[in-house]
């Protein structure tokens, strides 16, 4: 007599499906002790139930006026708890993969990030790998793990949307490097880097629309024009020649 599924929540309200021979007119099903509740008669060879709440590995039992059926096993499984993800931030796009750190996972389903549905990877009891989906807009938005225990939303993700460029002031200075510079644009509060050239520049976040930058020297020590990139996990915002390493005069 197999049972379809065959675990649920401690808390109860798993709808189960049992199958088996000579199960008309099955006036109780129990799980244990307990008696499980909307017994529904599909068949002859089949009814549905919902499982009470409990603990464990219970035999569940069939009874019609024929006598009680052989107990068939049910594994209860406890709510998932969630730990730590891999990264806590990404592009707006989704498509990246991250991992899931926690227990009771063995059993999960789905990750949800809001209101978007995603299906892990299960790896161990307590990892799980899952592909972000794209986001609705950028921000942060909860991450919940549905298993056959129940489910969880202890922690959260932040979308992040590419950078975008919009000034450069000053927008010249000496090829020794040296020069204060200000950035304006979006996106900038979760920016990684930002490069003139292909030199990386000590930058600060002013804000989100804001970089404070120290221009670095130029590889060689020459002058002319140089692409500036600001990039965070996104993507990266280029500004083609936007900022003019100058010559040293001489007498």
């Amino acid at each position: 007599m197999p049972i379809s599924p065959n675990e649920g929540s401690t808390g109860g309200g798993t709808l189960v499906t049992i199958t088996g021979t000579n199960l008309s007119n099955a006036g109780a099903v129990k799980f244990g002790s307990k008696s499980a509740t909307g017994v529904t008669q599909v068949s002859p060879t089949q009814v549905t139930a919902v499982s009470p709440s409990g603990a464990g590995t219970v035999g569940v039992t069939v009874t019609t006026p024929g006598g009680t059926s052989n107990p068939v096993p049910f594994f209860y499984v406890g709510a998932p708890f969630e730990s730590s993800l891999s990264a806590t931030s990404g592009p707006l796009g989704g498509g990246n993969s991250i991992t899931v750190n926690g227990n009771g996972l063995s059993t999960a389903t789905s990750v949800s990030f809001g209101a978007v549905t995603a299906t892990p990877t299960v790896i161990s009891d307590s990892q799980i790998s899952v592909t972000v989906p794209a986001g609705a807009a950028a921000g942060t938005v909860s991450v919940s793990v549905t298993t056959a225990g129940g489910t969880n939303n202890g922690l959260s993700y932040t979308y992040i949307d590419n950078p975008t460029i919009t000034t450069i002031a000053p927008n010249s200075g000496p090829a020794s490097g040296g020069t204060a510079v200000t950035i304006t644009g979006t996106n900038f509060d979760t920016t990684d880097s930002v490069t003139f050239g292909a030199v990386h520049a000590p930058f600060t976040v002013v804000n989100a629309t804001t970089l404070s930058v120290v221009a670095p020297p130029t590889t060689d020590g020459a002058p002319g024009p140089s692409d500036v990139r600001v990039t965070n996990a996104a993507g990266t915002a280029l500004a083609a020649d936007g900022f003019t390493y100058l010559a040293t005069p001489g007498i």
